[in-house]
């Protein structure tokens, strides 16, 4: 097999874990800001939430640049397309996320009741646009962007910003909230105690279930959706996004095609609804870091559903499927993902390790007497 085709599949796959990674750290930190008013229901208890995120959600939002840098690096054409197609969206994610660190830093240095409210419905809206976006985006992958190229290779997006919040868009959207709000409750309940470890117990054990219920019926729904399919594909060409051998499937359960040719895939959805029934069942009985680890691999699983059901499709065309970008015809060069695969090897043991420590330094729990008491915390 040629290398340049090994390296294209590595960095899909590559992504495929940075997205993972995203979905878990920072849908972590962002389910916190969701469920903050709920959880909190004194100012106490609300700067006890955020303490317990507080050392890690800066160090988390690593996962979003790199994710960001991947595309950007290893899939330029995606990149270029989904940035010039979907800007408003993008605004829309980047005004929300900026909100964040300013909530973190200003929310407590005012007394004022008022004040402080108003930066937690800002953390709440940095926590759940967001995720609901990024849920929505994987719903759009699976029903095709409306864009196409034309002839000097520019992109044209023809759809609109309210065209993306379609009711498959918002399901998924809603999926990937539920799963946020179970990974942030099990953080809480990870570190805090009395009434903030209660709530956050009772959340986890609700958002389980409906984060099951939301996937048994996208799963469904995209078993009865038109899919695409690619008739013969040259894997190691050099990368063009017009390829005419792609075709939309009318048919239902074109997406399922990949788990028909290799029935082992069908252990990604069982690892979801395996791991969100563990996970809620060891949270109901207070064993949280049990709990969060099962929400880890419950986004895998959601993800690596996604992801093996698509493949090798990335960004389908809805207006123009022989337009569609794939594994096969969007990457960089192979001298590009040569490097990039030389530097990963580098940084990323040394983040995954950063984030280990950092975690392990930071363990144990906090109290409102901690937070009231010193003068550096959130």
């Amino acid at each position: 097999m040629e290398v340049y085709i090994v390296l294209k599949v590595v960095w899909w796959l590559l992504l495929g874990i940075l997205l993972m990674g995203l979905a878990i750290m920072v849908g972590m930190d962002m389910g916190v800001g969701t469920i903050l008013r709920y959880v909190g229901r004194t100012d106490g208890e609300r700067r006890v939430a955020l303490n317990i995120i507080g050392p890690h959600w800066d160090g988390n939002q690593v996962w979003f640049i790199l994710g960001g840098g991947a595309i950007f690096a290893a899939w330029p054409v995606i990149y270029a397309t989904a940035f010039s197609g979907l800007y408003v969206v993008m605004l829309l994610l980047l005004w929300t996320m900026i909100i964040r660190p300013v909530g973190f830093e200003y929310r407590s240095k005012l007394p004022s009741v008022a004040w402080r409210n108003a930066w937690d419905w800002g953390l709440f809206v940095s926590g759940f646009v967001p995720m609901l976006v990024f849920g929505a985006a994987m719903g759009n992958a699976l029903q095709g962007f409306p864009y196409h190229f034309e002839w000097n290779m520019a992109s044209v997006y023809t759809g609109s910003f309210i065209s993306l919040f379609n009711p498959f868009a918002i399901l998924a959207g809603l999926l990937s909230v539920s799963m946020s709000i179970f990974m942030g409750a099990a953080m809480l309940m990870n570190r805090a105690d009395g009434p903030l470890f209660e709530r956050s117990r009772k959340l986890l054990v609700l958002s389980g279930p409906l984060a099951l219920l939301l996937f048994s019926i996208g799963g469904i729904w995209v078993a009865n959706m038109q899919g695409y399919t690619l008739s013969g594909a040259t894997p190691g060409a050099v990368s063009n996004p017009l390829d005419p051998r792609v075709v939309v499937e009318s048919a239902s359960g074109a997406w399922l095609t990949n788990f028909r040719a290799i029935p082992a895939l069908w252990l990604l959805p069982l690892l979801t609804y395996a791991s969100v029934v563990l996970g809620t069942l060891a949270g109901r009985a207070g064993k949280s870091h049990f709990a969060w680890w099962m929400g880890a691999l419950a986004w895998i699983g959601i993800l690596g559903t996604v992801g093996v059901a698509m493949f090798p499709f990335m960004m389908p065309s809805s207006t123009q499927a022989a337009h569609s970008l794939t594994v096969w015809n969007a990457s960089s060069s192979e001298h590009t993902l040569v490097w990039m695969s030389l530097w990963t090897a580098v940084f990323v043991p040394a983040i995954l390790a950063y984030t280990s420590w950092a975690f392990w330094v930071m363990r144990g729990k906090v109290s409102t007497e901690q937070v009231e008491n010193d003068e550096h915390a959130y």
